[in-house]
């Protein structure tokens, strides 16, 4: 497998892409029907190989990667360190499988250990924090349609790899290889220990999924909650931008020109949203759920119902954490009663 210019394909199919002087972006598949693939980036001099993310630890992922990488001359066992963006699936686990059987080091933020710790617990039923944000946000309905789709049975944690990482991330500058140097910026919002490295001398920024170009990323689902999410993931937006512009390299999507230009047009997104929940309380809908019924979703625009149960979780508890920043913002108020949370105007 040879190197190819990015861009020349569509940002899923299988490949080694050639981003910038020793940069290459991989990207690999994911088990779902969402999100067709993840994308892991090699950092090379030539002689060391640094990978920022890895990939979720499914055969298929490992092999194309694998071929990835023989594509610039190196192997699994060639890797010096995994930097990782965030501790969700696509992000870290397969970098525990490579530990397991090269001793790679891992690194990732410092924020995530309350995640980490949580979903590492072996008896731990699915979306255990999110059930009870999902009754106080009033969504019965959705945690039904969860239950009858995947059950109530803890998972097998046997085959987990929640494991923690060999290096707790903070921000500051930081050597990966000999001459070339990241910066590494804490971004809570997606999680609360997510981070973006940047390459000052080369323009470049690995932004994992803090900015995204085709989507905005979910706030609302944390295995170890915060008290506002959506706050966080604002402020990160405009720490970002207060940085010097730079090509964008996202977990997911195609690299683009301009992280300001993404940045600033989902800083707008979601004072539209804010603007639009605002809107629908004022006209008489009192819960997450109830909001949510009356907005659209997705590219296109498609209803609370039409998502599968899964996403019609994440749709609501995105819902709870724009009320919530509105509150906190004085713009509504909240009440709770046996459980449930009521907004209304202040």
């Amino acid at each position: 497998m040879r190197p190819l210019e990015d861009g020349v394909r569509p940002w899923t199919e299988p490949g080694v892409y050639h981003v910038a002087p020793g940069v290459y972006r991989i990207p690999l598949p994911m088990p779902n029907d969402g999100l067709k693939a993840v994308n892991v980036y090699a950092l090379t001099d030539g002689d060391s190989l640094v990978l920022i993310d890895s990939g979720w630890a499914i055969p298929d992922a490992r092999d194309q990667l694998e071929a990835a990488l023989s594509g610039i001359g190196a192997g699994l066992g060639d890797i010096r360190e995994f930097l990782i963006t965030h501790v969700h699936q696509d992000h870290y686990t397969l970098a525990v499988t490579v530990r397991r059987e090269y001793g790679t080091p891992i690194a990732l933020g410092r924020q995530e250990r309350a995640t980490l710790t949580a979903v590492a617990e072996p008896d731990r039923p699915p979306l255990a924090d999110q059930l009870p944000l999902l009754l106080r946000a009033g969504g019965r309905p959705v945690l039904e349609a969860l239950t009858k789709a995947f059950g109530t049975t803890p998972p097998d944690r046997s085959k987990q790899l929640w494991e923690e990482p060999d290096e707790w991330l903070t921000s500051g500058r930081r050597t990966v290889l000999d001459g070339r140097r990241l910066d590494v910026v804490h971004t809570p919002g997606h999680t609360a220990g997510h981070v973006v490295f940047a390459v000052p001398d080369a323009d470049l920024l690995f932004t994992g999924d803090h900015v995204l170009p085709h989507i905005t990323p979910s706030v609302g689902l944390h295995a170890a909650p915060v008290e506002l999410p959506l706050r966080d993931f604002l402020d990160s937006l405009r720490l970002v931008r207060s940085m010097p512009d730079a090509r964008m390299l996202p977990a997911h999507g195609p690299v683009s020109p301009s992280v300001h230009a993404r940045v600033d047009e989902l800083l707008r997104h979601h004072d539209r949203r804010l603007d639009e929940i605002t809107a629908i309380v004022t006209d008489g809908a009192h819960t997450a759920y109830e909001v949510a019924l009356r907005l659209t979703w997705t590219r296109r625009a498609r209803t609370l119902t039409e998502l599968d149960p899964f996403n019609q979780a994440l749709a609501v508890l995105e819902v709870a954490a724009h009320l919530d920043l509105l509150v906190a913002r004085e713009t509504l108020t909240a009440t709770d009663t046996e459980g449930l949370r009521h907004y209304a105007g202040a």
